[in-house]
């Protein structure tokens, strides 16, 4: 970014655009470009103020009345002397017609000079008027090396000297994806809370790295204490991501394999399609961030659903390796191609935006989507080089059934003899019929566990202990989904047959059989 940003500013270009919202670091970064240039900061609440370097970052004393944008920029247009002037803030100014010509004006005077404004804002916002003229520019987050600065100073002043270089590197990659300032606290926090900074205090760090992730409304870390065999069935897709659990590492660079970029899960609902997503994250040993695309929309400001998305997919990227899991997809994008007419072009802009994102990314950030109605994506979404594979989870069979009662059975109780689960697997199948066709019915997973939590009830009521007969009773008062949402379940199971990959062996297997038995009568 430093590299970049000089020779921005030596090309003579007029206007650039930073977004972070380090305000002093990025300042600090620019002074240590020695340009030969006077440094200026404007902000609304002091105006124009010269910062000199030479004053260890202090403002110099000499200010000047320019607290307003337009009478700023005009300060800047009249001077003589070659420059960089920074803007704090400018973003909510930009749509004046005022701020837009003076920044015009100033660019078109600064044609031959060696001036240049910087807008500095933790929101990228830019005037149509504009666009052709600025160059923007992404501050990065503190990468390993300036961490470690940190971590010194930190270090000097707790009067910790002596700590073991595996301890520092856990210590500074606990710390990645936070800001400078973000760092200094959760060090002095681990020491506050431990006296002393060694690698034990490294879930003190990542503790607070989650909360800070939290904070920011759109990313959420989350932690899962199920692992992948607390899934029934799916044997296909567990195989396919045990296979790919050391993927992200030196050895498999080493070997020549590309870092797998993601995979989108399609299936009905309740078949464990968010729960395969949360639980490969201890698979691999991985974090698992959760992008909430409902927040991502903000109609508060112009671009700001734009600056939502791309600081989270920063923030995923500078703590990766990591998965990036977003739920149920198609609610997300549903309207990507086409909503102009509803919401000004936004939805179309963050779809295109993340589809760039997914294309080029070249960070280990996995991608773990989910989606329930796949006739709502847009058919770019679902091309090859997005995902590196598409699955179908499907309604369960009568072996995954039984592995599903069984799995949630040995939760609840520690002896399960006495359930004949084969039973129950049946059971949990009824025959229902479509145009006069006779179709089969199955349970989901999370049917099965209601069932078997409304069996639970029935006997605590009566303050006796859950039997088979009470499972039974209550698996028979249920209505499954695929029974009241027929139509719709059988047509996504019926396009997923050709067009994805099963998640389940006997599916796989099963249509091996039919496309033998096809081409056989063919």
């Amino acid at each position: 970014m430093k590299e970049e940003l000089s020779t921005l500013i030596q090309a003579q270009y007029p206007l650039i655009y930073l977004v972070t919202s380090e305000e002093e670091r990025a300042i600090s970064a620019i002074a240590q470009l020695k340009l030969q240039r006077k440094l200026f900061v404007w902000t609304v609440t002091h105006g124009i103020i010269e910062h000199d370097p030479s004053r260890g970052g202090s403002p110099a004393q000499h200010s000047h009345n320019t607290v307003s944008p337009e009478a700023a920029i005009e300060w800047v247009v009249r001077q003589k002397e070659p420059g960089v002037f920074i803007f704090k803030d400018l973003h909510p100014f930009v749509d004046s017609p005022a701020v837009t010509r003076w920044l015009r004006d100033a660019i078109a005077s600064f044609k031959g000079t060696q001036k240049a404004i910087v807008l500095m804002s933790p929101v990228q916002q830019v005037p149509i008027e504009l666009e052709k003229e600025v160059a923007v520019i992404d501050f990065d987050l503190p990468d390993m090396t300036e961490l470690n600065q940190v971590l010194t100073k930190q270090l000097d002043q707790v009067r910790t000297r002596r700590i073991s270089t595996e301890a520092r590197e856990k210590l500074l990659k606990a710390a990645l994806g936070l800001t400078r300032d973000e760092a200094e606290k959760v060090y002095r926090k681990a020491f506050v809370t431990a006296g002393k900074l060694t690698e034990s205090e490294v879930e003190v760090v990542l503790s607070e790295k989650k909360q800070l992730i939290r904070r920011n409304g759109i990313l959420e870390y989350i932690e899962e204490d199920e692992t992948i065999d607390s899934v029934g069935g799916l044997t296909e897709l567990k195989h396919w991501l045990q296979q790919r659990s050391n993927a992200f590492s030196e050895r498999a660079r080493e070997y020549g394999l590309p870092q797998p970029k993601g995979m989108l899960i399609l299936g009905v609902p309740g078949c464990g399609k968010s729960l395969i997503a949360k639980t490969t994250s201890r698979l691999w040993g991985l974090p698992l961030l959760r992008l909430d695309m409902g927040r991502v929309y903000d109609g508060s400001m112009v671009g700001r659903s734009e600056a939502n998305l791309r600081n989270a997919l920063k923030t995923a990227e500078s703590i990766s390796p990591a998965i990036l899991f977003i739920d149920e997809i198609d609610k997300a994008f549903a309207g990507g191609a086409g909503s102009a007419d509803s919401d000004g072009g936004t939805s179309s802009r963050i779809f295109g935006s993340f589809l760039t994102w997914m294309q080029e990314k070249s960070s280990p950030v996995f991608v773990m989507a989910t989606a329930n109605r796949v006739e709502k994506l847009p058919g770019e979404f679902l091309r090859k080089g997005r995902f590196d594979e598409i699955f179908f989870v499907d309604l369960p069979n009568a072996e995954e059934r039984k592995e599903i009662f069984r799995i949630h059975l040995s939760k609840r109780r520690q002896d399960i003899s006495r359930f004949d689960l084969d039973q129950l697997a049946n059971m949990s199948e009824i025959e229902a019929y479509i145009n006069d066709q006779r179709v089969t019915c199955r349970f989901s997973g999370a049917e099965i566990e209601q069932a078997l939590i409304a069996a639970m009830y029935e006997a605590f009521a009566q303050d006796r202990e859950f039997t088979q007969l009470d499972i039974i009773a209550a698996v028979k008062s249920t209505l499954p989904l695929s029974q009241t949402m027929i139509e719709q379940v059988t047509a996504l199971r019926d396009w997923a047959r050709q067009r994805a990959r099963p998640a389940s062996t006997s599916v796989a297997e099963e249509r091996e059989q039919e496309q033998e038995y096809r081409r056989l009568e063919f």
